[in-house]
């Protein structure tokens, strides 16, 4: 099997909010905002998706929990490498994030601050080096 193109979709109790908040994250517009689904295109091969619980729901109940009983609980890791990562990780905080771990040297080599968004998915933002930064 060839896989030529990656979509992510994370599941959000607010679209709108949550638009708002990965375009400050992506630094970019949504390449679809619709009722239902925003897409962000990061590169030609990744999307990344927010689609609204009820949305989902109405496609995954009764079969699985509806995507809300899941609100808060970390349910994935985006997993970021970027550059200029202490103006991003504090852009993001301002935009409404929640800092779990700050921006450190971790076993790996990467340089990376942990954070949450509204809904509890966890957002990495990682580099290989970093500049001005003192821990």
């Amino acid at each position: 099997m060839l896989i030529n193109h990656f979509e992510f979709i994370l599941c959000v109790s607010n679209q709108e909010k949550s638009r708002d908040f990965y375009q400050i994250l992506f630094q970019q517009k949504p390449s679809l905002d619709v009722p239902g689904m925003t897409e962000f295109t990061l590169n030609e091969f990744v999307k990344i998706g927010l689609m609204p619980n009820d949305g989902i729901a109405k496609i995954i109940s009764p079969v699985l929990p509806h995507p809300t009983s899941g609100n808060g609980i970390p349910r994935c890791e985006l997993y970021l490498q970027v550059e200029n990562i202490e103006s991003i990780f504090e852009e993001v905080k301002q935009a409404g994030a929640t800092e779990i771990s700050p921006i450190t040297l971790r076993d790996w080599g990467d340089y990376v601050g942990y954070l949450a968004d509204f809904d509890g998915h966890v957002i990495a933002l990682a580099s290989k080096s970093i500049r001005n930064f003192e821990y």
